[in-house]
């Protein structure tokens, strides 16, 4: 999940197909359908480049629940980065129609997170 904050100062989050790699988060614009042609998200970056990523697993079995949040700075491109590739080998409906972009990184500052099992991290 992206969270991002409006040029209005409200926030805005939104589900993203990413991949991690090292300390850089990948996203892009893709196929999928969208409601609006300038997304709110790239409005968003181009205001406040400053973002958060939260990634979580959620289950009944509440011993198995952790989250991570990631907080770093995303900059926006319309050429592919170097690391498109592990986006596209990570998500098979990417093999038949790869993202034209534009393409997101969050340049990640600092890691934070929990665990259920572990009493948090």
């Amino acid at each position: 999940m992206l969270c991002s904050v409006r040029p209005d100062g409200r926030p805005h989050a939104v589900p993203i197909t990413h991949v991690v790699v090292d300390d850089r988060i990948l996203f892009a614009i893709d196929h999928k359908p969208k409601t609006r042609r300038r997304l709110q998200r790239l409005v968003n970056i181009e205001s406040e480049p400053r973002v958060s990523v939260l990634f979580d697993h959620r289950s009944e079995d509440w011993t198995e629940l952790w989250w991570a949040r990631a907080d770093g700075t995303a900059t926006v491109s319309a050429e592919p980065p170097d690391i498109a590739s592990a986006l596209v080998e990570r998500h098979a409906a990417y093999d038949q129609k790869p993202p034209a972009g534009p393409w997101i990184i969050v340049s990640v500052d600092r890691w934070q997170g929990w665990i259920a099992d572990r009493g948090g991290v």
